[in-house]
């Protein structure tokens, strides 16, 4: 299991709030993280699971950022150390690692938490810390938790054990029950902006401009999003899809299913398929009212031109029909039956 990310980025107003509560010994049993995924959140969470445990004995005191030491500091970033763990000692170390046994980690198996999940876990935490002073259980993706797990795991933060704190991860408050949102303190998440995003993806993988900035804007605040990316060659898939939107409205219907049935072959190159395509329909209207706003800047003049073909009406009836299709790419679907559909339809002007 890999350990946590060196440096959380741009979440002073999170970490300075788990600060004030671990400083002043009022960590609640329960906690709620949200934001968009990839912002940081399990991190600060296996963060504080050190500064609760940390073995140095000014733990929980030390709130000063010490993440410039060392070298260049990334844009508003903090190293986890401040809030309040020493990041060296044993229990630091085995934590950031993945290899504490009082810090239980629940992900979704498949699709959803299971009830099993649940159920193990209310096991585990009848019993005593092995060695932990506060045993922590980080709960990831928790809106995948189904009615049964949910309700299981509302039992647990009803009666909470002893010397444990619960940490959920979800995207909204609203993908929870409101009876285990009740029971948690919140604390928000934020996106990392656009730009503290490029120069992070600039710095720390030398992707250059304006690969970065594209990277950044279709990451949409998620760090973890743009890695993957990265790792994917999302670029590369963007700059052959772009080229086909260029001439798509000049290809026969034959080329068209061609096309969608190379893009339908993978659900997950459906899905970036289409968010590709619609930050191109938005980068045409864009280009007409603020230019400098295109999030494709290396096809800027391609953009210019299509944005003299088609009145703006037409562009948000296309933009209008990928949101649709987004929305429907459910498991089921026949995506090149979908997929063929949608082009045909793009394609006309």
């Amino acid at each position: 299991m890999p350990g946590i990310e060196p440096l959380i980025y741009q979440q002073k107003r999170p970490i300075r709030i788990l600060s004030t509560l671990l400083q002043n010994g009022t960590l609640p049993h329960a906690l709620l993280f949200t934001g968009t995924e990839g912002v940081g959140k399990h991190a600060t969470a296996l963060a504080m699971a050190m500064a609760c445990n940390c073995q140095t004995e000014t733990a929980g005191h030390r709130t000063e950022d010490r993440s410039d030491q060392g070298g260049v500091k990334p844009p508003d970033a903090t190293d986890p150390s401040s809030i309040g763990s020493c990041g060296v000692c044993k229990a630091c170390k085995k934590i950031a690692s993945g290899n504490h046994p009082d810090i239980i980690q629940i992900k979704p198996s498949g699709v959803s938490i299971r009830i099993a999940q649940i159920r193990e876990l209310v096991y585990t935490l009848a019993m005593k810390p092995y060695e932990a002073k506060t045993r922590v259980v980080i709960i990831s993706e928790a809106s995948a938790m189904n009615a049964a797990s949910s309700n299981a795991l509302l039992k647990i933060l009803e009666e909470p054990p002893d010397r444990t704190v619960l940490v959920l991860a979800a995207a909204h408050k609203s993908d929870l029950l409101p009876t285990i949102v009740s029971r948690c303190q919140h604390i928000g998440f934020n996106p990392i902006s656009k730009k503290n995003l490029a120069l992070l993806l600039n710095e720390k993988y030398e992707i250059q401009p304006p690969a970065d900035g594209i990277l950044a804007a279709m990451a949409k605040g998620s760090l973890s999003k743009a890695q993957l990316m990265i790792k994917e060659n999302w670029l590369q898939h963007r700059s052959w899809v772009l080229s086909e939107m260029t001439t798509l409205g000049l290809q026969p219907i034959a080329r068209l299913l061609a096309l969608a049935e190379k893009i339908s072959a993978d659900r997950k190159v459906a899905s970036d398929s289409l968010e590709i395509i619609k930050s191109w329909f938005r980068d045409v209207i864009m280009s007409r009212y603020d230019p400098g706003k295109i999030i494709n800047q290396d096809a800027a003049d391609k953009i210019e031109h299509a944005s003299q073909q088609m009145d703006i009406r037409t562009l948000l009836t296309k933009i209008d029909a990928v949101q649709k299709a987004q929305n429907r790419l459910a498991p089921n679907a026949n995506l090149r039956l979908f997929m063929e559909g949608l082009l045909i339809q793009l394609a006309q002007t």
